[in-house]
């Protein structure tokens, strides 16, 4: 169906000659957001360099811990026993990905985890770059509601069967990626590759898990306290919607980031932004991934009006924060 409602505007015979040659579409299913949270699952669906399916591939993985929130992936305890460790999958698991760039949706986040899986077995992946799929999306323009893989997938008329398992995340995303990795050739967008590094910095330190009713499970995250400098510069006031951030801006972060908190502080600190703990009718923008939530800050939000936008967008505005004005 998708392939004979392609027209040859987005299938053009002239491809840029820049694009890579070859892809491996990624979906990873974790125990958790943390950096001490392990995969339990992975699936590569490896892509030509137009888009078309070669082959796919899927696993378990024994995380050797708990397997976090059982009722989003449904992979229990019983069910992950038997898996094979990570480190007996990573010889199969880098022949899917040797010499492609890893495709995901989100794709610091899932780049992340298979770095780390990585760096504990002693070994490197073998990717230089990765696309994020929300930034393509963006890069094209396409008209979504949001950021969500379901949205992206529904776009294209892609009918996902179960969402949250690897092997069928996965295999919509390259459905979804093929008709926008067309589109893209043919108006010769310049694809968003990211250099992947690895990660050098992980932890197998065990977070306790608290039972909290529904499955016994509470995500839970472990960040040391630790000191920040101060922003050197003054509060311009609110961000405004399709201009840049501006150094000295107050932001605030709710909710759960597929990148560290962290690391989105420090990003944010780099640039000449104020990360501010609470809400204030000085805040200049709340960042979070889950606007409809009733938490605290995002409540604040509305009342005092502050703009919220999510994590993607934050991340490109980072890109290119205007510098604070003189005197």
């Amino acid at each position: 169906m998708l392939e004979d409602q392609t027209t040859a505007a987005s299938s053009p015979t002239a491809w840029p000659a820049a694009y890579p040659q070859g892809y491996a579409v990624v979906d990873v299913e974790t125990t958790g957001l943390a950096r001490d949270d392990r995969i339990i699952s992975a699936a590569v669906y490896r892509l030509d360099a137009r888009g078309e399916v070669e082959d796919h591939w899927y696993t378990l993985v024994n995380p050797e811990r708990d397997p976090g929130p059982v009722w989003i992936h449904g992979l229990t305890s019983d069910t992950l026993e038997g898996a094979p460790l990570f480190h007996d999958i990573a010889d199969e698991f880098s022949s899917r990905l040797d010499g492609r760039v890893l495709v995901a949706h989100n794709a610091v986040f899932d780049w992340q985890m298979i770095a780390r899986e990585y760096a504990r077995a002693g070994r490197v992946a073998p990717v230089s770059q990765r696309l994020c799929t929300i930034v393509l999306s963006k890069e094209l323009g396409l008209p979504l509601p949001n950021h969500k893989l379901e949205s992206l997938a529904a776009h294209f008329g892609v009918v996902q069967q179960r969402a949250h398992h690897a092997l069928d995340d996965a295999r919509v995303l390259a459905e979804a990626f093929r008709p926008s990795l067309r589109a893209a050739a043919a108006r010769s967008v310049r694809l968003p590759l990211h250099e992947c590094r690895p990660l050098t910095e992980w932890t197998d330190r065990a977070v306790p898990r608290q039972s909290a009713g529904y499955g016994g499970y509470r995500t839970t995250s472990w960040r040391p306290t630790r000191k920040r400098p101060a922003c050197p510069y003054p509060n311009p006031g609110r961000y405004e919607d399709g201009k840049p951030l501006k150094q000295g801006m107050r932001i605030a972060f709710s909710g759960d980031t597929s990148i560290e908190r962290d690391l989105l502080e420090d990003r944010a600190i780099e640039a000449g932004l104020h990360v501010a703990t609470s809400i204030s009718r000085l805040t200049s923008l709340l960042v979070t991934n889950d606007p409809d939530s009733g938490t605290s800050k995002v409540v604040k939000a509305r009342q005092f009006g502050t703009p919220v936008v999510d994590e993607a967008a934050f991340g490109q505005l980072l890109r290119d924060v205007e510098p604070a004005s003189e005197g």
